[in-house]
Formats: C-alpha cells, structure tokens, sequence
C-alpha cells in the first residue's frame, strides 16, 4: 500500500478519521512468518532474507507463529540520548558477500518496526479497515522492546503536529495519515504523508543526459548540484530531476553556454575514480548504479538555483531535489552549508520505547 504527498494542515484536519504514525526511513518490507520460516520481501517484490539475519533470527523469536506483516527494517546508531536512523549504513547491508553480510549484522544491527497487519494465523485481515487491523496489531505485537518493535499512533493532532517537528531529530522522514475504515489495498495510494520541505541556494555544476537524449533532439536527465564547504571546495551535494521534456530541451540548451573541459572544473580531480567512494563523487560506479551511465557534462559553476529538500543524509540530500527556480541575484561562493536548517537532536530510543 503507498502514500500520496499533502501538507501538514491537510492531514491533521482529518481526524479523527485518520490515525497518524512517525515515518520511518528505512526499507519498506513485507514479512511472512510460517513457524521458524521467514521472509522478507521489499517493496517491488525483491527478497531481503538473506540481508538481515539478525532480523530473521529476532522475528522467529518475537512474532507471531504465523503472520503476514508490512513495516520498516531501519539501522539505528548512536547512544547516551544520541540514538538516530542511518540510511547510508542501511544501504551498505545490501552486499552480494556472505561474510560481509554476517560482519554487518553483528556491527552494525538492524531492526524492524511493524505498522500494518495483512495476516495472523489462518485469517486474512487485508480486507478489514485499518482500525481493526491496527488493533489487532496491538494485541499481538504488544509489548515489544527490541529488535522487532510496533510503531506509534495517535489520533491527536497536536500530537503528531509535535512528532513531525521533533521526530526529524532522530532521522524520522515526517508522519503518515492512514484513514481509519480503509483496507489494506496493494498499489494504491490510500495512505498520506507528510514530509519536510525546505529550500537551499546550489550551484549547478553538472548535468547528465536523459536515457531518451539523442545527438539529434538533447535531452536533459538531470542537473549536479554543489556547495561551498569551509574550505572553499565545491562538494557534490545531489541532483535535480523530474522535468517535462519540453523543459528537459529547453534546460539542456540554456547550459550549453556553461559547458567546460573537465580539466577546468572544480571535479577535475575525481577523473582518477573508478569505483564508488565515500563523496560519492558523480561519474562513478557503485553497486547501486552497476550498468548505468553515470557520466556527466561539467558546467562552470556560475549559475545559482533555488531547490526544494526533505532533508539531509550527511553531506548530501537524501533525495532527489527539486527545481524551484533560478537565483541570478546570488553569487555562487556565496552558497554553503550554513545556509541548511539543523533539526534538534532527539532520541531514537524516546520513539520506539513502550508506551
């Protein structure tokens, strides 16, 4: 079951029709426990078992006999108050070596959090409204500390108000509405969510072809951005997409002025990459982006854009940005990293705990 995007006041003017959950940012899994057989399986249907077999040996001990669940599988790190989700160190789980795998599961644990109820025992709950459903959950995950966990509700919109601005602190993506007389429906976009959106000043300073570009009709894919960080250095902080393909055209001859030998640009030095490494510098291979072209056109880094983000993955966006428009009044040395909001730090482990 998906989501669908709204704002914050559309959402809580909902209730109390709606029940309103903490969104995690982790992979979204589908288990299936039958005994002591368990799997788990992604979003567009891709197994996750043999990934986290820690959360399977935790699942066997702590869920149900039998059960069909829907949640999160998140890597948490930190202490002493400090505890936060971290989706990079989540990403480094998905490794084809078996001893890496197993090396991973001890140092860096993952753990699972519940948040809807397709099956229990020989009964199918797909069809009930999300309120039985819930309740369900309850009576059978209640009471869970760890590494399985149920996740909060509430029905109270200041209390999820709260949660959106506090919750962000500990890596949270922002909260979901789920309508409370709706069944589970696969494919479909019955929830809503709520995400942050802020906006920075970038510098573009790339741009890769659209799959569909050819030398005849150019079409742009997407645009590299940068800022400034307290060295002076220009650091590759995301890219921009989702433009029409009129929009793509026009955007791909508006830069052809900006183009640059590679030698010239301020990544000239990550030519000598060949493989992924800790920048994420563009152009290089990862196992993420085996097969892909990841080579990019490099600009002159004199043009000034204004973007829309959720939020931050270290020192980069953790999603893709959005175009919002072109700022000729900024100077590009002039767009660096102070410019972006710090959420205030809060606790991971507040959020899980049994309430």
């Amino acid at each position: 079951m998906l989501a669908k995007t709204t704002t914050l006041e559309k959402a809580l003017a909902l209730a109390p029709n709606v029940l309103l959950e903490p969104k995690f940012d982790g992979f979204r899994c589908i288990v299936f426990k039958d005994g002591d057989e368990v799997e788990l399986a992604s979003r567009n249907t891709k197994p996750l078992t043999r990934y986290f077999p820690e959360v399977v040996a935790a699942m066997r001990e702590q869920l149900p006999e039998r059960c069909v669940l829907d949640g999160e599988i998140f890597v948490s790190l930190g202490s002493g108050g400090k505890e936060r989700l971290e989706f990079e160190v989540l990403q480094e789980r998905i490794h084809p070596a078996a001893s890496r795998i197993a090396m991973l599961a001890e140092k860096t644990p993952a753990s699972y959090v519940a948040f809807d109820l397709l099956a229990l025992g020989d009964e199918s709950y797909a069809e009930r409204p999300f309120v039985e459903r819930r309740g369900a959950l309850e009576a059978a995950l209640g009471g869970l500390a760890g590494p399985c966990f149920l996740t909060r509700t509430t029905a109270d919109p200041a209390e999820a108000e709260e949660w959106f601005h506090q919750f962000e602190g500990a890596g949270l993506d922002g909260v979901v509405a789920k309508p409370l007389d709706a069944p589970y429906q696969p494919n479909a976009r019955t929830m809503l969510k709520i995400k942050h959106e802020r906006t920075a000043d970038v510098v573009v300073a790339g741009y890769r072809e659209h799959k569909t570009s050819t030398p005849e009709k150019p079409l742009l894919g997407s645009l590299l951005l940068g800022l400034y960080n307290d060295e002076g250095q220009l650091q590759h902080i995301g890219v921009s997409a989702s433009f029409t393909a009129v929009r793509r055209a026009e955007l791909i001859e508006e830069l052809q002025p900006l183009v640059c030998d590679i030698s010239d640009h301020p990544w000239g030095h990550w030519e000598e990459f060949l493989t992924a490494n800790p920048d994420r510098v563009p152009g290089t291979q990862s196992r993420w982006s085996q097969g892909k072209d990841l080579s990019f056109t490099p600009l002159r880094p004199e043009r000034v854009l204004e973007v829309a983000y959720d939020h931050m993955e270290g020192h980069r966006f953790r999603h893709t940005a959005q175009f919002r428009r072109w700022r000729t009044d900024r100077d590009p040395e002039s767009c660096g990293y102070e410019q972006l909001d710090e959420p205030v730090s809060y606790d991971l482990a507040r959020i899980l705990s049994v309430h």
